[in-house]
């Protein structure tokens, strides 16, 4: 008679997490790595679109010294750059870079084609560096990702250790690439993982960090955007009015999506009735990023410039209203067209820039401006992702603000809940919602594990007899009094027994069967505490009443 454990456990794990965690930290100095070299790419295509020239000087097109009539003409150009690459290479290169390593681990088994990893960073260093106004992060979660599966698929590994490796690159990419290894892991978790298990955090974690401090040694530690916050700053106006911007940020979070998803959709329903293929889409928002920039220059590239002066506030007006307008507009714009590019430094631009014009019309001081930009920042990315806690410790990560722990808790908490209610999916989920896939973003303990086995079983009294000889049958289908409900439930999965008999570990007597219909109890146990409301508490006038 076969045996199972009968010691339950906090947590599903086994020694393989050595293995995963050796592999991780080579994935994470490797993701790293690809990481500098995208953001060199980069640098590199803006030197050449808008320079005229081989460098590697972190410059922006804004300082451009083409003439403006010129300059419009460049995003368009790398938008049949980008077009060709997707159409002769890969059309897996096209979009945010998020949805697409969300699409890999769940319906292709962690699995990245090997061409992917070399075609991604290329395109997003061209769309970028001609002036494409998107963030880096999203295409390097994608490379990372893509060199993660790469080295999991060389490896005898299972589809959730390959899931694990995978996200392990994303993350390592996205430390390297901000400086902000927890956030990176939170990302992870939030967004890519759909779990929080010791096997696949711990691997992620490792990565994580290994890329942050190499990313010191090859980039320069953090903050990415310091800000410094004296501790005479009255925070605690910051706590009053938390809520309201978290809440008026997440309601623009809301639009951006809404708008970048109609403006594909636009996208669709013309190019598709004029026979205009997709790949001539990234020049065509090409166009529109190039005419936003002749109006609005500081629109054009990543605009971490951009980002930095808003969080020292007192930034100029016109600053705020093209970032708001134009930067918004060219970027969802030219996103929907299907060119390569992230949306997170975007996002961080627009919501500091809505915060701070918020401070302004408020006729606040300097600091009180760079804090409000910094709750508008991460209630965005809060809004928007659906990922509170990461867009949290992301702000703080980035800026090392600290006494603005406790506002922009309230802040992107507030965003959060504001899109939670009104957007059923986040700016990054719709994408995958479009192409016919449900994805759930809520975590949560299976009903199945809090029920023992005991709890639910029929018991069995004159049928222990025959209940034996059926023992005897089918020697590898008993479950125990002390077994969880899930372990039942996934033994028939795995042998297709739709009916066990449940023995007592200590006296090896059968004592009862469990069956589908009392596996069930468990999750009806779950639907009662969702749904059935009473008072458990009276004062006692009420009850004598």
């Amino acid at each position: 008679m076969r045996s199972r454990p009968s010691a339950l456990r906090d947590f599903t794990v086994d020694r393989r997490v050595w293995l995963l965690t050796g592999v991780a930290l080579f994935i994470g100095a490797g993701a790293a790595g690809l990481a500098v070299l995208l953001l060199r790419a980069i640098a590199l295509a803006t030197n050449l679109f808008y320079y005229h020239r081989l460098s590697l000087a972190l410059v922006g097109p804004a300082g451009s010294p083409l003439s403006p009539w010129i300059m419009p003409v460049v995003p368009v150009l790398g938008g049949l750059l980008v077009g060709f690459l997707a159409h002769y290479g890969s059309d897996k290169i096209r979009g945010h870079g998020i949805p697409e390593a969300i699409e890999a681990i769940l319906l292709r088994g962690a699995r990245v084609e090997p061409k992917v990893a070399l075609l991604k960073p290329l395109s997003a260093a061209i769309a970028i560096g001609s002036g494409g106004p998107f963030g880096a992060e999203g295409p390097i979660i994608m490379t990372g990702g893509a060199f993660g599966s790469l080295v999991a698929q060389w490896l005898h590994l299972t589809d959730a250790e390959r899931t694990t490796l995978l996200v392990a690159g994303a993350a390592a990419g996205m430390s390297a690439t901000f400086a902000a290894p927890i956030a990176a892991i939170l990302l992870a978790v939030e967004l890519l993982l759909f779990e929080w298990r010791p096997r696949s955090l711990v691997p992620v974690a490792v990565a994580s960090v290994v890329a942050g401090a190499l990313r010191i040694s090859w980039l320069g530690a953090g903050p990415l955007f310091p800000v410094e916050l004296h501790s005479s700053t009255p925070t605690s106006l910051a706590l009053l009015v938390a809520c309201p911007i978290g809440m008026l940020v997440g309601l623009a979070s809301a639009g951006l999506s809404r708008l970048m998803y109609s403006l594909e959709d636009g996208f669709e329903h013309v190019c598709g009735h004029l026979n205009v293929h997709w790949m001539w889409w990234p020049a065509i928002g090409g166009l529109g990023i190039g005419i936003g920039g002749f109006f609005f220059p500081r629109g054009l590239g990543v605009g971490y410039d951009n980002i930095a002066e808003l969080l020292r506030g007192n930034a100029p007006i016109s600053m705020l209203l093209g970032l708001l307008v134009a930067k918004s507009l060219m970027w969802t714009f030219s996103l929907s067209s299907g060119t390569s590019g992230g949306v997170l430094a975007p996002l961080l631009m627009i919501g500091a820039a809505l915060g701070e014009t918020v401070a302004r019309l408020a006729h606040m001081p300097g600091e009180i401006q760079a804090l409000w930009a910094l709750m508008g920042m991460g209630a965005m990315l809060s809004g928007a992702l659906g990922v509170p806690l990461t867009a949290i410790l992301f702000s703080l990560e980035l800026t090392h603000a600290l006494p603005a722990l406790l506002p922009m808790t309230l802040a992107c908490t507030a965003s959060y809940l504001v899109t939670s209610l009104i957007m059923p999916r986040s700016i990054l989920t719709e994408k995958l919602n479009r192409r016919g896939y449900h994805l759930s973003r809520e975590y949560g303990v299976d009903p199945l594990e809090m029920v023992c086995v005991g709890d639910v079983m029929a018991e069995l009294s004159a049928e222990i007899e025959e209940a034996s000889d059926e023992l005897e049958l089918q020697p590898n289908v008993l479950a125990y009094t002390d077994e969880t409900c899930r372990s039942v439930a996934e033994e028939m999965a795995m042998t297709g027994v739709v009916k066990m008999q449940v023995v007592d570990r200590e006296t090896g007597q059968v004592c009862g069967s469990i069956s589908t219909q009392e596996l069930l109890i468990g999750r009806r146990r779950a639907i009662v505490r969702e749904l059935e409301r009473n008072r458990s508490f009276q004062l006692e006038s009420q009850r004598e009443g």
